[in-house]
């Protein structure tokens, strides 16, 4: 039996802005310093596979900094996509939405917002990432913060799509998908986003939420766990941390596997 080690990291890095309130009350210069402490806290860690939301590609009020390939530059990640779930044109653009960084070729990308809003639309990337023993999935999600019921329509667009691609690749040398992100909801709930997805998930193979305990949101006293991943039986949990940052409101998740075929 052949293994392999995974690490795997999501994190919210709120437009690059770090712990202030907004964005737009930095210049290029204030922006690409958040930037710096982003990329050496994923040089430092070192994930395989980076899942990253509120990612900006052209917007007014981060100087239009293009923030994954900043980041995929000095971290020197090979391989990155960008599902852009808010657009706008005119005088002040805004494309930004959720992004990947992969040691791994991605060979399938795509991308569905929920919404049709130029502004706070969430969404969620799906990737695929050529490994020595399949596929493997990504799913790197962004709900709703205002609304229960909202993210609930949203865990069920999610699950369609999920249904179809595995209908698609059913053929095929495929993982089960890991499912990571910002949840904007607690685990312990039982009727929001969290429980929702992961009562369809353990319906079909028995996954795992991570973190078990713990708060991720904000992250300089964290009140909430918001930040999740789900992970399938394929892959043995070895360690699961909330890393202790600043460079964000959110803090980082980070999860260590060991696949197994």
């Amino acid at each position: 039996m052949s293994t392999r080690l995974l690490r795997i990291l999501t994190l919210n890095i709120a437009h690059g802005r770090g712990l202030s309130t907004y964005q737009g009350f930095h210049g290029a210069r204030g922006i690409e310093r958040n930037l710096m402490r982003i990329a050496r806290l994923l040089q430092r860690e070192g994930a395989d596979i980076v899942a990253m939301q509120e990612v900006d590609e052209d917007s007014h009020w981060n100087k239009r900094i293009h923030l994954l390939d900043f980041l995929k530059a000095e971290v020197g990640y090979p391989h990155s996509h960008l599902g852009v779930h808010n657009r706008r044109g005119g005088r002040l653009p805004l494309a930004y939405g959720n992004g990947v960084l992969s040691r791994f070729p991605i060979e399938h990308a795509d991308h569905q917002a929920f919404g049709t809003a130029e502004l706070g639309e969430k969404g969620f990337l799906y990737t695929e990432h050529a490994m020595p023993h399949g596929h493997l999935p990504i799913v790197n999600l962004h709900l709703d913060y205002k609304s229960r019921l909202r993210r609930i329509e949203q865990i069920e667009r999610l699950i369609v799509f999920l249904e179809e691609r595995h209908a698609q690749t059913g053929g095929e040398t495929y993982l089960s998908p890991i499912v990571c992100g910002d949840f904007n909801s607690r685990s312990g709930k039982p009727n929001d986003a969290v429980a929702h997805l992961f009562n369809y998930l353990e319906d079909h193979c028995a996954y795992q939420l991570y973190p078990i305990k713990g708060r991720t949101f904000p992250s300089l006293m964290p009140i909430h766990g918001l930040d999740f991943i789900l992970v399938p039986p394929s892959y043995k949990v070895l360690h699961c941390e909330i890393l202790r940052s600043y460079v964000s409101d959110h803090c980082p998740v980070l999860v260590d596997l060991e696949i197994s075929d």
